[in-house]
């Protein structure tokens, strides 16, 4: 297997497991993996939120982690990138009005590298208008987001993912089995038993 070299985006109140579990299982399979957070520096940390399904209306929230940066954002060069993957959680509210990282997606979009997005990292895709006559799928409540922006949302269960071509979504952390192995796919990770 080739390694691949892939950008990782996260910030304050991303969902714990939807920055922990993906960051780790990507080094796991021997990718290099830079995580990322615009205004912090490597060895800064953010602070992460636990996404629950308890019986709510909607999630509920509780403190996660603290999750160390391993690179610093103001370093990143897309074009050094095989790959792009964005955590969930309420880090995209205010991660997809941040200019450098709509351009990012832009140019990973634009050369057709692999994107990765699960639950509300899809804002990020919707906000820099990457989601136009594509079919993908995020958390409900984003879906509107999905098809104001030309795209079609899918609407699959939360331990599914969609793929368009290089585009691998899913509307949940309870879907990272699935996203994630399609996302190695996409990347054309191979992993033998």
């Amino acid at each position: 297997m080739a390694q691949k070299k892939i950008l990782f985006l996260t910030g304050d109140y991303a969902e714990d497991y939807e920055t922990m579990v993906p960051f780790q299982m990507l080094l796991m399979v021997g990718h290099e993996v830079h995580a990322v957070c615009p205004g912090k520096k490597k060895g800064e940390k953010v602070q992460t939120a636990i996404h629950d399904f308890d019986g709510a209306q909607t999630y509920s929230e509780k403190p996660g982690h603290l999750f160390e940066l391993n690179f610093t954002f103001d370093d990143v060069d897309p074009g050094a990138y095989d790959a792009l993957c964005i955590a969930g959680g309420r880090a995209p509210e205010y991660l997809r009005l941040d200019r450098k990282i709509i351009d990012l997606v832009h140019h990973f979009n634009h050369f057709s590298k692999p994107i990765a997005a699960v639950c509300h990292g899809i804002q990020i895709l919707t906000a820099a208008n990457v989601v136009a006559g594509r079919r993908l799928t995020a958390y409900p409540a984003v879906g509107p987001e999905v098809t104001i922006a030309g795209g079609e949302y899918v609407s699959v269960p939360v331990t599914e993912a969609v793929v368009d071509g290089n585009l691998v979504t899913s509307p949940a952390w309870p879907g990272h089995p699935r996203w994630i192995a399609a996302f190695l796919e996409v990347l054309g990770t191979k992993i033998e038993l």
